[in-house]
């Protein structure tokens, strides 16, 4: 469902808001438990291709377990946070995206989801992360938010 955003003086053109969600270093991925309890978790990601990747353990929990049985999802980042006491108000930048979460099977995509998290997380480390993603990647799960629609919003 696609809601307009009321405070259009605030809202963020789709390139900040991309620039917002490929620089922010993590947010909070919300789904729905299958009893209907919503549930959010804080997470690194990287955003690529329209699409954000998050990565964890290959164990089931109830992040999988959610989007095992509800694959819609919405992601949310916060950056530039200034709180502005003398206005009672705050200075902020922020981004959702909402789409379809799945887990990535395909290895080529995994593995590139993986380089994109080491490329956001630990540049200098690049060859070494290389070599972590091949002793890893078994033990690893790799989800993808394919980004439906998304909005930007600030007080700049």
């Amino acid at each position: 469902m696609k809601i307009e955003m009321r405070r259009k003086d605030r809202q963020l053109t789709e390139e900040e808001t991309i620039q917002l969600l490929e620089a922010t270093e993590y947010g909070i991925l919300s789904t729905v438990s299958e009893d209907g309890t919503p549930y959010g978790v804080p997470i690194s990601f990287a955003f690529k291709d329209h699409c954000i990747y998050m990565h964890g353990a290959k164990a089931e929990g109830h992040k999988l377990r959610n989007v095992a049985s509800n694959a819609e999802g919405c992601f949310t980042v916060v950056d530039h946070v200034q709180a502005l006491p003398e206005k009672f108000s705050t200075q902020y930048m922020s981004a959702i995206a909402f789409g379809k979460l799945q887990v990535v099977t395909e290895e080529k995509e995994k593995h590139g989801a993986l380089e994109a998290l080491i490329q956001k997380y630990s540049p200098d480390f690049y060859e070494s992360g290389l070599a972590y993603i091949e002793r890893a990647a078994a033990n690893t799960t790799v989800i993808k938010l394919e980004v439906s629609h998304m909005t930007g919003k600030g007080r700049k």
